[in-house]
């Protein structure tokens, strides 16, 4: 059950300082965020069947095919539900009907302004937390145990088959399932399974989501893998190690060189600390090649890391940086908390490797343990 003291603390203090009277959230993960359910039918939509609103009451808003439904199965008893028959409004429609206003939402709703959703979703509560552990936990332990079990002559599309049904018998979706042998791998950064063989060794990038949150992981099987394999996976590796000791550094206000007044640094100084780590590791351009991740909770990325941006870094929060060298990734998603970081996607039954972050002034140089690659 999601706390919902802690949401409603949040949101009261957002409709103060906006001047308004409600907020709505009718996308998935918003909704989720405040409901701890799920208001999806049509996973392609990016609205669901249902909004979930604040104006001193907590209240959700669906047609009469939805209602009973939610109010039964994923709502908790301190929201009233309200319906509307399908045939004589649009969800959006029915949410201005029934709202006091002014009001914000993070769906189009007329006279509404929109609201962002995400910042009002960091930090993370205890309760977030604690049911993030479990599902990091799921995530690693499905997608592990696949890979385990892995060969060379594997289809990627098989593999990929065989991760959605083992997160799936856990309860988790799988919004990412990426597989890619060793010459797909090389040559592109989302590896879309395809028919193709793994061959000499394999990349698989998932992220799971369930009850709004989502955790990221990618694995590494080698078979024959070639020698250059060894030495870059392994520089992506300390890059990760090196995002995690920056994303400590930055929560805390230390790696701007600015910690005196009490403010977090930005994704902006983390993401300096990742050129530099590719500059030291001896890839310097493999940062413009793909994004770096970043921020992680109630979305795959609540924001991806840029040169200019400048989202504050938060904790307690989750964090998935996901560099990647030639071929080769390192990505789990890590909790960063004030009194400690603890790697969110593991199962304590796949190898791990300690890598050291480089030299960057701000950061702990303490070695990080992250996911190895499987020789088999």
């Amino acid at each position: 059950m999601v706390d919902l003291d802690a949401r409603t603390d949040r949101l009261d203090a957002y409709l103060d300082e906006r001047g308004l009277e409600a907020v709505w959230f009718a996308r998935p993960n918003g909704f989720a965020w405040l409901t701890g359910g799920d208001n999806v039918v049509d996973a392609d939509a990016t609205t669901g069947v249902a909004a979930a609103g604040y104006d001193g009451e907590l209240r959700v808003i669906a047609d009469n095919i939805e209602a009973d439904r939610l109010a039964d199965e994923e709502l908790p008893d301190a929201f009233a539900v309200e319906s509307f028959p399908w045939h004589a409004d649009s969800l959006a429609d029915a949410v201005a009907e029934r709202s006091p206003a002014p009001a914000a939402a993070d769906f189009d709703v007329p006279g509404f302004e929109a609201v962002d959703g995400s910042r009002l979703r960091q930090p993370l509560t205890d309760d977030d937390v604690e049911r993030y552990r479990e599902l990091g936990r799921e995530v690693a332990a499905a997608v592990e145990t696949v890979c385990r079990n892995l060969e060379p002559e594997d289809p990627e599309y098989e593999v990929a088959a065989g991760i959605d049904i083992s997160l799936a018998s856990r309860d988790v979706d799988t919004p990412v399932v990426l597989v890619g042998g060793a010459e797909r791998a090389q040559a592109y950064r989302h590896y879309t399974p395809t028919d193709a063989a793994l061959g000499d060794y394999a990349l698989v990038s998932v992220t799971g989501e369930r009850a709004g949150l989502y955790a990221s992981l990618t694995r590494t099987v080698a078979f024959d893998a070639p020698d250059r394999f060894e030495e870059r996976h392994r520089a992506a590796a300390r890059v990760e190690a090196t995002a995690i000791r920056a994303t400590e550094a930055a929560a805390a206000g230390a790696l701007s060189g600015d910690d005196d007044d009490g403010e977090p640094d930005t994704a902006a100084d983390v993401f300096a600390a990742v050129r530099e780590a590719y500059d030291a590791v001896g890839f310097p351009d493999e940062w413009e090649r793909h994004h770096q991740g970043g921020a992680a909770g109630f979305a795959g990325r609540e924001w991806i890391a840029t040169p200019d941006g400048d989202e504050p870094v938060r904790r307690p929060m989750g964090y998935a940086w996901n560099p990647t060298v030639r071929g080769t990734k390192s990505e789990d998603t890590h909790l960063v908390a004030p009194d400690l970081t603890e790697r969110l996607t593991k199962t304590g039954r796949w190898p791990t490797h300690e890598a050291e972050p480089v030299d960057v002034a701000g950061i702990d140089d303490d070695p990080v343990e992250l996911s190895a690659p499987v020789v088999r």
